[in-house]
């Protein structure tokens, strides 16, 4: 039996057992999003120098309420693409190059597909897992997101699910999980996780995550610490240790601080294993202008570098944004994200512009910069049009992108 198979009749199976269980539950509702895009890319190094994609992707969630303690969850996405673009992306090189980069590696590098006339098409199990309450705990089980940190666009504590603002459609992944919250008073909360290890066929738990957090909120701050252990396992014998901070405030300015170290006794950490992530976010002129900021520091161990699950090689990144705000219904924006070690740059164009209730068309336009795209010097740089060699699997010819552009339209329901 394929995977594919045993996907859908896992979701099936869990569809119809919360369908027999509803004559028990108070209430079962059903939403989610469908979104029609074009994709257009102009190719830079072995890329074509043009391609283009068509994607139709939906997310479709179900919530189950059981009396008035429990709660399943129920998220699966499906997916239908075509065009030379997103055909590129599905090849294994490209998945391969995309899994060090950590940019959008296109729907089928990880999930089952099947190819017919005119497109292929992809379903994925992204969310399955319970919740129950009680008046002061809370326990959640499964299939789901862990969620750490409050950082505008980085976020280093948040290692179990990366951010990458490259990718800034992108679903956060699932982790298969449980964690356990207990409010001792209604500002004071305290978390106990655990998470499967990031390989799905390891054995004996290694590479397993566990972990603690405690969360006090004062009227204006908001304080989260982090304490979490990773199993041994290859490359780690001892196993990993975290450590972090995450504070955001609300006075004058939104400020945010998230920091978070890893330690690897196997391989001696010691600054290299540090993320640190500071910035703010600031509206003018009555709310129609907002501007964001937010730095990086990224150790080359640390919890956002490349060989620590995140996306990035270098140290030193700055984000900033401004979004200007027209009505209730349009808005524009754009942000410079930047790689000050090496002196490469994505600047971000995006519009959006709500039709009517429930329908959001949205606009996105990339175009990577280095150094060498303007004097040839050889200064090829992470966010420019072609990554570095290095960032490349060996034998695997450059490729990249001069610019990407992205219409798409979501609706809701």
């Amino acid at each position: 039996m394929t995977l594919r198979r045993i996907l859908f009749l896992a979701v099936a199976f869990a569809f119809l057992s919360l369908g027999g269980a509803s004559k028990l539950a108070a209430e079962i509702n059903f939403s989610g999003i469908l979104d029609s895009s074009v994709f257009l890319r102009a190719g830079a190094g072995d890329a074509p120098a043009f391609s283009y994609g068509i994607e139709k992707y939906a997310n479709l969630r179900m919530v189950a309420r059981l009396r008035e303690m429990a709660t399943v969850f129920a998220d699966v996405n499906l997916i239908a693409i075509a065009g030379d673009h997103n055909a590129i992306m599905a090849e294994s090189l490209a998945a391969q190059m995309a899994e060090m980069m950590g940019v959008d590696r296109g729907p089928f590098a990880s999930t089952p597909f099947v190819a017919n006339d005119n497109f292929i098409a992809g379903f994925e199990l992204e969310r399955l897992y319970f919740r129950i309450n009680t008046d002061n705990t809370r326990l959640d089980g499964g299939l789901m997101r862990i969620p750490f940190g409050h950082g505008l666009i980085w976020r280093p504590t948040d290692f179990l699910n990366p951010a990458n603002p490259l990718v800034a459609n992108a679903r956060p992944r699932a982790v298969l999980g449980a964690e356990f919250s207990w409010w001792p008073t209604f500002d004071l909360k305290v978390v106990g996780f655990g998470a499967a290890p990031r390989d799905p066929f390891s054995r004996q738990g290694e590479g397993g995550r566990v972990g603690a957090t405690i969360e006090r909120e004062w009227s204006r701050v908001l304080a989260k610490a982090l304490y979490a252990f990773e199993s041994p396992r290859d490359g780690a014998r001892h196993g990993i240790h975290r450590a972090g901070l995450s504070i955001q405030a609300d006075l004058e300015l939104g400020l945010v601080l998230d920091v978070l170290y890893s330690y690897n006794h196997e391989q001696q950490t010691r600054l290299d294993g540090l993320a640190v992530s500071f910035g703010f976010d600031y509206s003018l002129f009555r709310g129609n202008l907002i501007v964001m900021a937010e730095y990086l520091f990224s150790g080359s161990s640390s919890s956002t570098s490349i060989a620590g699950g995140g996306h990035f090689s270098n140290e030193h990144y700055l984000y900033t944004g401004f979004t200007w705000i027209f009505n209730d219904f349009t808005n524009a924006g754009i942000a410079l994200i930047s790689s000050l070690s090496d002196l490469s740059f994505t600047p971000i164009v995006t519009f959006s512009q709500e039709i009517f209730q429930g329908a959001t068309l949205s606009l996105t336009a990339q175009v990577p910069l280095d150094r060498h795209l303007f004097s040839g010097d050889g200064n090829r740089g992470e966010l420019g049009p072609i990554p570095p060699d290095h960032l490349f699997p060996p034998g695997i010819a450059p490729f990249g992108r001069h610019f990407d552009f992205t219409a798409m339209l979501r609706l809701r329901f």
